[in-house]
């Protein structure tokens, strides 16, 4: 056993990992295959939607927390205007999250955002206009998504950072 090599680093949260992955690959997969099995376009849009919109909650309301340590939503004020509020660890905290779960989260985000305009651009190239109606939706919540967590990253207005866990 050769000690001189660092040790790998394992993902700190697995089960969340799992789950983070599992919406985005379900809601992609049933789009991609789901042609074979139905011919229903309502089937289609509504089982597809659904996984996106499972997807778009656990990235936003449990991976994004417990994986990253950043958390994102938006509120309307009193005056009808649409207000983006940020939560984050303090520095020290997110300076020791799993890097692993971290280079996970971000690469699953960004990914499947591009396969989703990957599979835009087959609708359009093969004149589907109704599916591409279905990648829209799934493309804009996950580009929520990506907004939501880059401005936090970045400490973009943010709104309240703290010491203790999310």
């Amino acid at each position: 056993m050769d000690f001189s090599q660092p040790p790998v680093e394992n993902y700190a949260n697995p089960k969340t990992c799992f789950f983070h992955v599992l919406f985005k690959a379900a809601a992609l997969a049933f789009y991609i295959l789901s042609a074979l099995f139905f011919d229903s376009f309502v089937i289609i849009f509504v089982v597809t939607v659904l996984l996106a919109a499972l997807d778009f909650w656990v990235v936003k309301n449990v991976s994004g927390r417990i994986l990253v340590g950043l958390r994102w939503w938006n509120e309307i004020n009193d005056l009808g205007e649409s207000v983006w509020k940020f939560e984050c660890l303090d520095q020290d905290s997110l300076a020791r999250m799993n890097k692993k779960d971290s280079w996970l989260f971000w690469w699953t985000l960004y990914l499947s955002a591009v396969a989703w305009i990957v599979l835009g651009i087959f609708s359009l190239i093969r004149f589907q206009a109704d599916y591409l109606l279905v990648v829209g939706v799934c493309l804009t919540l996950n580009i929520a998504n990506i907004i939501g967590f880059t401005k936090c990253r970045k400490g973009y207005n943010l709104w309240f950072c703290f010491n203790s866990a999310l």
